[in-house]
C-alpha cells in the first residue's frame, strides 16, 4: 500500500508522521485490496482538517474530519475510516457464507 501525505497551509512533525504511517499500516489487517492512501490535512487558523481517502480494489473510502491539533483530526479520520472497512469486511464475509 503507497501512503501519500500532503500538507497545506501547516506542517506536520516527524511523530505526527511516524503516527500516521502507523495508523494507516493497520488497515492492511481488514482489508488486503488497499491499494493507496491519501491523507491531506489543512491548517486554518486553529482548525486543522484531515481527509483520508482509500482506494481499494471496486470503491473508494474517504473521511473528513476537524479538530483544534492536526494529530486529533487525523486519529478521529482514521477512526471513521477504519469502522467502515469493518463494515466492508463484514459485508464480504456474509457474502461468501
Amino acid at each position: 500500500m503507497q501512503i501519500h501525505t500532503t500538507t497545506r497551509h501547516c506542517e506536520l512533525d516527524a511523530d505526527v508522521r511516524q503516527f500516521v504511517q502507523a495508523r494507516l499500516e493497520k488497515f492492511e489487517r481488514l482489508a488486503r485490496d488497499i491499494h493507496e492512501a491519501r491523507l491531506v490535512v489543512t491548517g486554518e487558523k486553529f482548525r486543522h482538517t484531515a481527509e483520508i481517502a482509500l482506494r481499494l480494489n471496486q470503491r473508494e473510502l474517504v473521511s473528513r474530519e476537524e479538530a483544534t491539533e492536526a494529530r486529533i483530526a487525523i486519529d478521529r479520520a482514521a477512526d471513521h475510516i477504519e469502522e467502515q472497512l469493518r463494515r466492508l469486511k463484514d459485508r464480504r464475509l456474509d457474502r461468501s457464507q
